[in-house]
């Protein structure tokens, strides 16, 4: 059996055996356990599919039958494709997501050190569309651990407007308990606000033209008291500059008590402070600034807001751009909706341990070293590193 090699000798395929098998029982040949495991070696070693899985299982056919069953020997292409569409996407991340807690990426003083962060942001699988179907491209709306690149769960929808829907579904998901949990302005929602706090997280949402009169009053607040560097009012503050690609990049941050007369300051549960980042940057030669504005239930911490802040912007680059240039999501075509959910969950997962790894190559180098080498395969699977 293939297992981890820690003191409590732990079978991977423990973790899915209370996941229901949603094959018929007509003809069943293949266990369900061995098929997931053997797409989870597969997609960590560079396949993005049933036809490139069934191709690296047969090719490894010696070394997977020394550690699972295989009572009939490796399944075809078919067996996986048709496991992954029938599977329910919510109990197969559940399982993923007890497999990975039992890893112990994170020690008990990494969990004591501070509030995590989990940054909640959709991407679209832009060549999932189908026409004949009249169907868009499939939108995931993920939750991901910034500080420690895992995968914490996710939720497809059909539309970007349906991430309102799908936020609430993938925090029932997940434990978001002791985390500062942070969205952009689609969650920025009273509904979503309450269902953090009441859960015992806290929330940064991104406040923009969606809700009006609300922004236009944290809008009108910040400007008029930046006038005087806030000499009327206390506030938090942090600062910090960055040179990327050459040019230099100056951040502030400011956040502050939500003032009595707010608008609508009662209708959030929670709601403690309000934040606006400024960035001050230069594209083509022209000096620009943007600048953005938050609710949040958090007390005032400049720094602490600021790494907020800014740890959401990096799920861009720690999640979305790594799942396009290590696993070339966005040329997927998979267009069946639960094939398509449960492939971009083992891109995740996968991902989730490629990061682990403490080896100074790229996340898309490590993952073709999983290919090439099986020992290397086998470190990132059970994080036993050498």
């Amino acid at each position: 059996m293939l297992t981890i090699n820690d003191q409590h000798a732990t079978n991977i395929i423990d973790f899915f055996e209370d996941l229901p098998d949603p094959r018929s029982e007509i003809n069943r040949r293949h266990r369900l356990g061995d098929v997931i495991v053997i797409a989870i070696c597969g997609v960590l070693a560079n396949a993005d599919g049933p036809t490139a899985i069934a191709k690296w299982a047969n090719l490894n056919a010696d070394w997977l039958t020394k550690h699972l069953k295989l009572p009939h020997g490796i399944p075809a292409k078919d067996t996986f494709r048709r496991v992954l569409t029938l599977l329910q996407p919510s109990a197969f991340q559940k399982c993923f997501s007890q497999w990975i807690d039992s890893l112990c990426f994170l020690t008990e003083e990494d969990k004591a050190e501070q509030k995590k962060h989990i940054a909640i942001d959709g991407k679209a699988l832009r060549r999932s569309h189908d026409k004949k179907k009249d169907l868009g491209a499939l939108m995931i709306v993920s939750a991901w651990a910034s500080d420690h690149g895992i995968s914490l769960g996710q939720v497809a929808t059909e539309k970007k407007s349906n991430e309102i829907i799908a936020i609430p579904k993938l925090l029932d998901e997940i434990n978001f308990e002791d985390a500062i949990i942070t969205i952009d302005a689609a969650g920025c929602q009273k509904n979503i606000a309450a269902q953090i706090f009441n859960g015992g997280g806290d929330y940064i949402l991104a406040l923009k033209a969606n809700h009006p009169l609300l922004y236009d009053a944290v809008h009108d607040f910040f400007n008029d008291h930046l006038e005087d560097e806030f000499a009327r009012y206390p506030v938090s503050r942090y600062e910090e500059i960055e040179k990327r690609h050459g040019r230099l990049e100056h951040r502030t941050y400011y956040q502050a008590t939500v003032p009595k007369d707010l608008y609508g300051r009662r209708q959030w549960a929670g709601f403690k402070t309000i934040g606006a980042a400024i960035r001050i940057y230069e594209q083509n030669g022209v000096e620009k600034t943007d600048v953005r504005y938050y609710l949040s239930s958090l007390r005032r911490n400049g720094k602490q807001f600021a790494n907020g802040v800014r740890s959401h912007w990096g799920i861009e680059n720690s999640l979305h751009w790594c799942l396009d240039m290590t696993y070339r999501e966005d040329e997927s075509r998979v267009r069946d909706r639960n094939f398509a959910n449960n492939l971009s969950w083992l891109r995740r997962l996968t991902l989730s341990l490629i990061k682990q790894h403490p080896g100074k190559e790229s996340n898309a180098m490590k993952r073709r070293m999983a290919g090439w080498s099986l020992g290397y395969l086998m470190q990132i699977l059970t994080g036993q590193y050498i």
